[in-house]
């Protein structure tokens, strides 16, 4: 209840107590005609607005590719657009470096402010929408390519200013159109985040939401506003307002994190606990928390699938790139449990037929939330598809062999292992040989016989691995992970 009040309370307040003081502010310029005409000033102030939107650009971008999250890097190329843009208002600045010119100072910063919102609208988008399905294919390339595009557009526009004073005579005309394309997308954004924040915590979220408050207000106080007025400085205090949220929000969700030779050696030694520990954002351990909370069984599973998966997929030599995908789909694979109601999966004794229907629900419900919270294409066919089966009679979507994504295949093997290595309220833990007797004999039946056929090689040539992970079954532990309970399938 206080996290649905706060979502509300927070960017009304910055919302209102902004345009309050920016009303104020007018009828007093109006009144006094107090006017504040000092170009240097104005180029100080833009430039570090411009800098601190760089950098929060920078990190989000980083945190962004490291976790395998489109959304976030979606984020960074609409703080980077803001940064150079704006920066390009400072420098268009009539006075200081150009001598007079109305058209690109006005373009500009109205620009940086729209394109910012458009990015952050583009953040909330689902990521199974088959247009941020294309882009996220090429993540680790958007953000310098658009820097490169960026880098041009502003060098062409300030080579270029005299042609747009003679094409743009009057940049101020339609205040409203600005407004209403930025604050369309920015609404939105909002909307969505503040959905997201209420079901999840996450701290980043409610930073969104202030932010792109903030923003909105910005381009109102910027079109609405005569330059050099008292009040028409404001908005450059507001956007450094909303960078400040995102900054909070960003330093809030991403404390902690490995250290970037952590993050390397990761890169160049695959071992899959560092890829697991590198792998979890306090966005993604809050799920698992969240998830091993209402599900004592859970506790230690998703760890133990994850690092079991991992070893699977070296041994069958998928690409490294995937298989940070396959830590973290597989270490939040079973987060659809926190939709299930707790007298179903918490029931001791056999599920009915209805209830059994609805604990299958789960990859569904952990699809959804996390294709909001901006996971990629490969993680989320992971949380949707662990439960098909190779014969086409699993679920939730009765896939058939080749049709079930090779890291759903993989992530299969694993999770039913650790379910029949671990211990159950209504039976103990299977013995390492039994169970692989049950995974050999579900061959071309419930899993994939690659898949099969690896994993008993791989019991084979690393044998001390299998000892090691079940006797942490058995014992219910699991280091670096929040989760001391026994486990479930």
């Amino acid at each position: 209840m206080r996290a649905k009040l706060w979502s509300w309370l927070a960017p009304g307040l910055l919302f209102g107590v902004s345009m309050g003081a920016f009303f104020i502010m007018d009828g007093v310029s109006h009144h006094r005609h107090a006017r504040l005409e000092h170009p240097v000033g104005h180029f100080y102030v833009v430039s570090i607005v411009s800098l601190l939107a760089l950098l929060v650009s920078i990190a989000v971008g980083v945190a962004g590719i490291r976790l395998r999250n489109v959304n976030v890097t979606f984020l960074s190329i609409g703080y980077i657009s803001l940064a150079g843009l704006f920066m390009l208002h400072g420098l268009s600045t009539p006075g200081f470096i150009v001598e007079d010119g109305d058209a690109l100072p006005a373009l500009s910063g109205r620009l940086s402010v729209v394109i910012a919102s458009i990015w952050v609208f583009l953040s909330a988008l689902p990521t199974d929408l088959a247009f941020v399905r294309w882009l996220a294919r090429a993540q680790r390339a958007l953000v310098p390519i658009w820097v490169a595009v960026l880098a041009m557009l502003i060098f062409a526009a300030f080579a270029g200013s005299a042609r747009l004073d003679r094409a743009f005579p009057n940049p101020a005309v339609h205040p409203w159109l600005y407004c209403l394309i930025t604050a369309v997308p920015g609404l939105f954004a909002m909307y969505r985040y503040r959905k997201l924040y209420v079901m999840t915590r996450f701290p980043i979220h409610l930073g969104i939401v202030c932010s792109s408050s903030l923003l909105i207000v910005s381009i109102i106080i910027m079109v609405y506003g005569d330059i050099w007025d008292a009040s028409w400085w404001l908005y450059h205090f507001t956007l450094f307002g909303s960078i400040g949220c995102m900054v909070v929000g960003v330093i809030a969700q991403y404390v902690g994190q490995p250290s970037v030779a952590g993050l390397f050696s990761t890169l160049f030694r695959p071992d899959p606990r560092r890829i697991i520990e590198s792998s979890i954002s306090p966005s993604v351990r809050a799920l698992i928390a969240q998830t091993e909370g209402k599900d004592a069984y859970t506790a230690g599973h998703n760890y133990r699938v994850a690092m079991y998966a991992l070893r699977l997929a070296e041994h069958m030599g998928v690409q490294p790139r995937m298989l940070r995908a396959l830590a973290q789909g597989g270490i939040v694979h079973d987060v659809g449990k926190l939709f299930i109601p707790d007298e179903i999966l918490n029931k001791p004794g056999r599920l009915t037929p209805e209830e059994r229907a609805v604990i299958e629900l789960h990859p569904v419900h952990g699809y959804n939330l996390c294709k909001q919270l901006g996971f990629m294409t490969e993680e989320l066919e992971i949380i949707r598809s662990h439960h098909e089966r190779w014969d086409g009679n699993g679920y939730p979507d009765r896939l058939k062999g080749e049709e079930i994504p090779l890291l759903a295949r993989i992530a299969a093997v694993a999770d039913v292992y650790d379910a029949l290595t671990s211990s159950r309220s209504y039976r103990p833990a299977m013995s390492h040989e039994h169970a692989m007797r049950i995974i050999e004999q579900e061959s071309g039946k419930q899993f994939d016989p690659r898949c099969v056929d690896a994993w008993m090689s791989l019991a084979e040539v690393d044998p001390e691995f299998f000892r090691t992970m079940h006797g942490k079954a058995a014992a219910g532990t699991v280091p670096s992970v929040p989760a001391p309970e026994p486990t479930c399938g």
